[in-house]
């Protein structure tokens, strides 16, 4: 079953960081009317700001005189027990919470909300554009009608992919969740390595940021594994194969990477555990 944003009803934004703009801006584009979108900050910035101003949308201070259903709770895990404790009158028996907060459990969130209908997600920052990658996972008390309206709000920003199993989800955070930084900073590696073998800091940047956007549009178009797209650059004995006997070796990119994933997912779980 598929959710129409059109007909979707009310959705209550709790959080107008980056993170719940760029969602926001995926709903509106996807169809959301500007009516049946609510956002609640004590704080918001410039971006939640423009945002109003475009739609002309109020931003609450706080979350009263509406059950909405739909709740998306966008806020960072360290405040969450502080946001949901003012968030329980907003809760209706026809609301459906969606929550972006990495680590923070569907029990505890369940808890601290007072209801069962929850689902948990991990987006990345690319929803900014559409080009996102969400992981989900349903509470029991989820239905299929909520799981399709999470779905087609989750869809506006990107891909979905659900799991049966919440730990599952430490995993997402560390692969795409925190992933477009370990990307941003390849970016940033890539151009100090330039400039040390005498280009600009200028063209070095620039050759190393359209080197991945063009590298990642690729991807995009051609289906292909990403080993068989590496191996469509690699000349033997030519100046990628040497490259690669750098980083493909045995302490070389893989290693490395394994270890900050672990890293980020070992982080996620503290975060749930606060």
């Amino acid at each position: 079953m598929q959710a129409n944003l059109r007909t979707l009803g009310p959705v209550m934004l709790v959080g107008a960081g980056k993170m719940g703009m760029a969602l926001a801006r995926g709903w509106l584009d996807a169809g959301l009317p500007p009516s049946n979108l609510v956002l609640v900050d004590p704080s918001p910035g410039d971006a939640a700001k423009d945002l109003a101003a475009d739609y002309d949308l109020t931003i609450h201070a706080e979350a009263v005189g509406l059950e909405p259903n739909v709740l998306v709770l966008a806020v960072k895990p360290q405040i969450i027990g502080a946001v949901m404790g003012g968030l329980k009158q907003a809760i209706g028996p026809q609301t459906l919470v969606l929550s972006i907060a990495a680590g923070i459990s569907i029990e505890k969130l369940s808890a601290g909300l007072e209801t069962g209908r929850v689902v948990r997600t991990m987006p990345n920052t690319p929803a900014q554009i559409g080009k996102g990658v969400t992981g989900a996972v349903a509470g029991a008390e989820v239905s299929s009608d909520d799981r399709a309206a999470a779905d087609a709000l989750l869809s506006a920003a990107g891909q979905v992919a659900w799991f049966d199993h919440e730990g599952d989800l430490d995993a997402v955070t560390a692969v795409s969740g925190s992933g477009p930084a370990y990307v941003f900073n390849l970016v940033e590696a890539l151009a100090a390595a330039g400039v040390k073998l005498g280009l600009s800091e200028t063209v070095a940047m620039q050759l190393a940021r359209q080197t991945v956007i063009g590298a990642a549009a690729l991807m995009e178009v051609d289906p292909a594994p990403a080993s068989v797209l590496r191996q469509n650059v690699t000349s033997p004995n030519g100046t990628t194969a040497a490259a690669l006997e750098v980083l493909m070796a045995d302490d070389g990119l893989a290693p490395l990477m394994e270890k900050a994933v672990d890293a980020a997912r070992a982080r996620s779980q503290e975060l749930g555990r606060g």
